[in-house]
């Protein structure tokens, strides 16, 4: 007599696996449909050389960054050992011009990371809690929308001095309203869906539920928003540089070296519009491949 076998069942992904395998594909498709768009590419591989060049500054920079000749000030692009030319102080223009980006690139960062982390944790809180926890954090973040984004970070800095860290904290505390408020946007629209619904219903805690259900939701759109974010804070460093209340001579800094330089505005007009070339290409570049990976990003999961 034979025996009947019965063949085992595919296993059954559980609803954690399955979220993980959605959300791998998703982020696949993301990168699918940006690798599609040749600008975006085009910009995100001009910023990964500008990277590139600014971490092994080191290396490439044919000079020290602070020793210059006053004998060879200004010297024109194409002057032997110096291919971009000299500044006012006769320091060579391409090795200043790559250590300045680090500086650059730094304060453009640094303080939109610290507005992300600090601006979703406050934003997340302020969408989910709702009630008078929403109307506290959201009614101080009007106060800081009443002030335009230069005058507030000049205020700051003006108020705090000049110096790097100075500078670094007066831009987080601009970009910190502007991230609470597509964190607090995006966590509203999540609130109500029903899985929150249900996980509420299983017993979650608050915390939890924002940790593992809203903030995976709303990562997308502060990403989104804060590469946009970085050329704004590229910008308004190199502003707050020029005016004398960002980085202080003698460090290389894009915004600082224009300051430095535009007293031979008009016998080098090239060399002194280098470092506005780097700031002008470098913010250029962050806003095309922020609107690519926004248009990238538009399909929902």
């Amino acid at each position: 007599m034979s025996t009947l076998e019965i063949s085992p069942s595919p296993p059954i992904a559980s609803a954690p696996a399955l979220a993980v395998v959605r959300g791998q594909s998703y982020w696949r498709g993301v990168a699918k449909r940006l690798r599609r768009d040749p600008i975006s590419m085009l910009c995100g591989g001009v910023l990964l050389l500008i990277l590139l060049a600014i971490i092994f500054a080191p290396l490439i920079a044919p000079h020290d960054p602070f020793q210059g000749s006053m004998a060879q000030r200004l010297k024109p692009i194409g002057t032997p050992g110096h291919l971009l030319g000299t500044d006012e102080l006769g320091r060579d223009m391409l090795t200043r011009l790559l250590y300045g980006g680090q500086l650059s690139w730094f304060l453009g960062i640094t303080p939109v990371l610290l507005a992300c982390m600090i601006g979703s944790a406050l934003g997340i809180l302020a969408g989910y809690a709702g009630g008078w926890v929403n109307m506290a954090i959201m009614r101080t973040t009007d106060v800081f929308y009443a002030f335009p984004s230069v005058l507030l970070a000049v205020a700051i800095s003006g108020a705090l001095g000049p110096g790097l860290f100075n500078a670094m904290l007066s831009l987080t505390l601009v970009f910190i309203p502007q991230i609470i408020r597509v964190a607090e946007t995006t966590t509203t629209a999540v609130r109500n869906n029903d899985y929150i619904e249900a996980a509420r219903a299983s017993g979650a805690s608050a915390f939890t539920i924002m940790r593992v259900h809203v903030l995976p939701n709303v990562t997308g759109p502060i990403f989104t928003y804060a590469t946009s974010l970085i050329s704004v804070a590229m910008i308004l460093a190199s502003g707050l540089s020029f005016l004398g209340l960002g980085t202080r001579p003698p460090e290389a800094e894009w915004g600082l070296m224009l300051n430095t330089l535009r007293s031979a505005i008009y016998t080098q007009p090239v060399i002194t519009l280098l470092p506005g070339l780097c700031i002008c290409v470098t913010s250029l570049c962050f806003n095309i491949l922020s609107d690519g990976l926004r248009t990238a990003m538009e399909v929902r999961r």
